[in-house]
């Protein structure tokens, strides 16, 4: 007799790094977005949405961990055997974007985005290769009135999100302003290379990771991180590491303007004068619009880790602590960042086109939410469900559900084959607020059985035995069919309210 072959069968496993998003967590995010959304809109950015592939020399080089596999990014090849990579973040689809619809396209051009990025990074806790990003970006203009904008929009949408004054700072910086730090080292931020300044950028990037003593290291020989791997520096000397520490602390020296400490830094570059400029620039106008250091404050240790930007930078950071499980302080720090991007355009057309914009990373921003228990889920039920107790009424079972969601109420029919023990099972699976209950006796009266599942279960809590709960009949009702709807939405709106 031939020996029975097993199938072979794949594993049910997900690829590292990614993640399944269930229902409790997709409907807090549909509701943040929708707040994020609002605000945009309020400030006049409209949407647009790109594909998820772009042609890979169209998304450039620019991640922080170009040394993984395809400079950070999932590449595959077309039919024509062109190579197309999954976005790493919203930005570079849009420089594309502008670079092919430039001329029909009002100036500035105004515009948000949210959707899924992905990068082929080292995936760790917290840190994952598919995330969701909401950026809005202004494009077309030098003035820095819009970097400032873009600030003013970042605080109103921390605080659109129930986050309070005092919780977060929307933190700001500028990249001409180190560029003149450097130079007062002898390092060139016009240096076509400029492999040694991208390193040092990445490394102050790191300062809330790693602090000062970390940062330092990378700034000179390099670090070996906990794991035993060693991440080469920039090879500063000491004097050099110096000057870029007393640059990256200024903003922590007690001053009540950080500016006067970075003005002695880049007293003899004018490049360094000119992110100067911007910054006392942006800074008057972020008063006289009220947006003081409460909100929005000068931080000379902002950098971002990405190497398009080319003026002002600016992170959102969440400044709260909360404990985890085993009750050690945890603190999220930055939710969103972004910046000036004046050249990304420009290698599609050789036209510098100046643009500026902001990201916010929505699942950090998320959890931070959860952990205030300001998750801004719209509901924390499931639907009604109205029990199937004879397969032979079904129909009748199906217009109660149809007659409650016609009154705007969640409600659904049970669709299996189990009886109502499974049923009622299966409610309680499904946080549903209550479930409808129709036998014969109660069909030949005209009347429904309403059983509110979330009082019954407080009930449960203070019932001593079974002769009790029979007796009692907690939390069920009946009503006559007619007055269904409006029953059920008394139950809802009370555990609402």
């Amino acid at each position: 007799m031939a020996k029975k072959i097993k199938p072979v069968r794949p594993a049910a496993r997900l690829p590292k790094g990614f993640r399944d998003i269930e229902a409790a967590e997709l409907c807090a995010s549909q509701a943040m977005l929708g707040a994020i959304q609002a605000t945009y809109e309020r400030y006049g950015f409209e949407p647009l949405e790109t594909p998820a592939f772009e042609f890979t020399e169209a998304l450039g080089k620019f991640l922080p961990d170009s040394d993984r596999p395809n400079a950070g990014v999932f590449s595959l090849q077309d039919e024509d055997e062109q190579w197309m990579s999954l976005r790493y973040d919203l930005t570079a689809p849009l420089a594309r974007f502008v670079a092919e619809n430039y001329d029909r396209l009002p100036k500035p051009f105004r515009r948000y985005a949210f959707g899924p990025v992905w990068r082929n990074e080292k995936p760790g806790p917290g840190r994952f290769r598919q995330f969701t990003q909401f950026d809005a970006d202004t494009v077309g203009t030098e003035s820095v009135a819009a970097d400032a904008e873009i600030c003013m929009l970042a605080a109103d949408t921390m605080e659109a999100l129930g986050i309070e004054r005092g919780e977060y700072h929307i933190r700001v910086n500028n990249r001409k302003v180190l560029d003149g730090v450097l130079e007062g080292i002898g390092i060139d931020p016009a240096d076509a290379d400029g492999a040694k300044r991208l390193t040092i950028l990445r490394a102050i990037d790191k300062l809330d990771r790693l602090g000062s003593e970390g940062v330092a290291l990378l700034l000179g020989p390099g670090r070996k991180d906990e794991s035993g791997d060693f991440t080469a520096g920039a090879g500063l000397d000491d004097k050099g590491i110096a000057r870029v520490m007393a640059f990256v602390d200024s903003g922590d020296d007690g001053l009540s303007d950080p500016l006067t400490a970075i003005s002695e830094l880049v007293s003899g570059s004018e490049i360094g004068q000119r992110g100067l400029a911007e910054l006392e620039e942006m800074q008057g106008l972020l008063v006289a619009a009220k947006y003081t250091n409460q909100r929005v404050r000068i931080d000379p240790s902002i950098v971002r880790g990405l190497d398009y930007y080319t003026g002002p930078v600016f992170e959102a950071e969440l400044t709260f602590e909360v404990t985890d499980h085993d009750g050690r302080p945890v603190r999220f720090g930055s939710v969103g960042g972004g910046g000036r991007y004046d050249d990304l355009v420009a290698r599609f057309t050789g036209k510098s086109v100046p643009a500026t914009g902001f990201s916010i990373g929505v699942s950090r921003l998320q959890a931070a939410l959860i952990a205030l228990g300001r998750s801004g889920r719209s509901s924390a039920f499931g639907p009604v469900v109205v029990l199937v107790m004879d397969r032979a009424e079904l129909p009748r079972y199906q217009r109660m559900a149809q007659d409650l969601r016609d009154a705007g109420v969640r409600a659904e029919m049970y669709l299996g084959t189990s009886g109502m023990k499974a049923q009622m099972k299966y409610a309680d699976k499904r946080s549903a607020p209550c479930v409808i209950i129709q036998g014969s006796n109660e069909r030949e009266q005209g009347e429904v059985q309403i059983k509110d599942l979330i009082e019954g279960a407080k009930a449960a809590q203070s019932i001593a035995d079974n002769k009790e709960w029979k007796e009692s009949r907690p939390a069920q009702v009946s009503v006559a069919e007619s007055d269904l709807v409006a029953e059920v939405k008394k139950i809802i709106a009370r555990h609402q309210g």
